[in-house]
């Protein structure tokens, strides 16, 4: 399988000054192929392929006087921000027509040179040393490695991100030893209080990086709003905001990498719940605190090493009621309020932790669990109570039968204490 491999580069003064003028083609390359297309679309003509692109965009346009610049630069990254722009279309027409799984994909937009910044060599346009890389038409780039490249890369993106920091991207060819089978199956409920809390009663707190610089960033940005636009104060203290929010990332980065190995090293199946982050995001109260979590980046970082590692990855239905059910007997009591952390079932008399209980019914959906009375995924379970009981439906020797999925009256403690019906 094909991985990424990041590492941090060093270029000099006139480096940065020809990574600059590289970028700046590409993007140019790149915003005129953009405004062909739309400009072709609009009049109802026949979409350009990518060879009739780069003939028309890159080797013509380098005879005329205004884009005769560009024969200053290497032309593989050039030949390659065409290629992306081919491939971003694909995913938009795959998308309009249902061929391609998930969100729908908008159509490619125009880059700008105050966001990130990339430019893709291919095998020829670069050539690994010890302590550096050369780039063509660049020059040799002091390069930290951190780690071994497990085999020759395919292609190397030179980055620029809004920090001004520089990285390399290399894409090699690897072939991961698959962990051996220890036959543990965990299930997660992920939460804001606790990112994470594991179904054998583990909990993990998430370091939170945003609200530990969410003082900091706001006193940079109110720097930043004093400033002229476009004068040099101006672009210094855009990248101190920009340095904020890049050790923010950074920081959740690693610790996600960290936690995702560890629970994949440690158990043969994740079980995990199919969560509306983007729908929960649009409550404004709780926005800051679930993008702060990382719940997506973490379920993808589960789901790539579980490929990765020939473990079995398990995302159970988003409407299950976790929440409601007693992982004890499971029995269905109804919906409960955030602020409700403990309740008491009323058909067993168990306590639980909501989100130790919520762990436990995951596992249980994923199939690989059953709960203390013999319930398994997929099965309902009928209690009986007391025919006093107003939220009975169906009586049966003396007795009403509720359904796992029936909500009814639940003795709750809540965080305040006290009790509620």
């Amino acid at each position: 399988m094909k991985q990424r491999y990041n590492y941090r580069i060093y270029p000099t003064n006139n480096q940065k000054r020809l990574l600059a003028q590289l970028f700046g083609c590409c993007r140019v390359v790149f915003n005129d192929a953009v405004a062909l297309c739309q400009q072709i679309y609009r009049d109802g003509g026949k979409k350009l392929n990518n060879t009739q692109l780069q003939k028309l965009l890159i080797t013509q346009a380098k005879k005329t006087k205004e884009r005769q610049w560009l024969s200053n630069v290497s032309n593989i990254p050039l030949q390659q921000s065409l290629n992306d722009l081919n491939q971003a279309y694909s995913n938009f027409f795959d998308s309009c027509k249902g061929k391609r799984k998930g969100q729908k994909v908008k159509p490619p937009k125009f880059k700008s040179r105050k966001s990130k910044q990339t430019a893709r060599f291919t095998r020829g346009g670069f050539k690994i040393g010890q302590h550096k890389i050369k780039l063509s038409k660049i020059g040799k780039v002091k390069i930290e490695w951190s780690r071994k490249l497990p085999s020759q890369p395919s292609s190397a993106t030179v980055i620029k991100d809004s920090a001004d920091r520089y990285f390399i991207s290399f894409v090699v060819e690897t072939n991961p030893d698959t962990l051996p089978d220890n036959g543990q199956s965990v299930g997660i409920d992920l939460g804001i209080e606790t990112l994470a809390t594991l179904s054998d009663g583990q909990k993990i707190k998430s370091p939170k990086p945003l609200k530990e610089k969410l003082k900091k960033l706001r006193r940079c940005q109110r720097n930043l709003s004093r400033k002229k636009k476009g004068s040099n104060r101006y672009n210094k203290a855009r990248k101190r905001v920009a340095k904020v929010h890049a050790k923010v990332k950074d920081t959740r980065t690693d610790f996600l990498h960290k936690l995702s190995t560890n629970i994949i090293r440690e158990n043969q199946t994740i079980v995990l719940e199919d969560l509306n982050v983007s729908g929960m995001i649009k409550n404004r109260k709780l926005s800051k605190a679930i993008s702060d979590m990382g719940w997506r980046t973490f379920r993808a970082m589960l789901e790539a090493k579980s490929e990765m590692y020939g473990r079995e990855f398990i995302v159970i239905d988003r409407w299950t009621p976790t929440s409601q059910v007693c992982s004890h007997c499971g029995f269905n009591g109804g919906k409960k309020e955030l602020n409700v952390r403990e309740w008491t079932c009323i058909n067993c008399g168990t306590t639980h932790d909501r989100d130790e209980n919520a762990s436990k019914n995951i596992l249980v959906a994923g199939g690989h669990s059953e709960t203390q009375n013999g319930r398994g995924a997929g099965r309902k379970t009928i209690v009986k109570v007391a025919v006093g009981n107003e939220a009975s439906t169906h009586r049966e020797n003396g007795f009403e039968q509720l359904s796992l999925f029936q909500p009814v009256g639940i003795h709750v403690r809540s965080r305040r204490g006290g009790c509620q019906n």
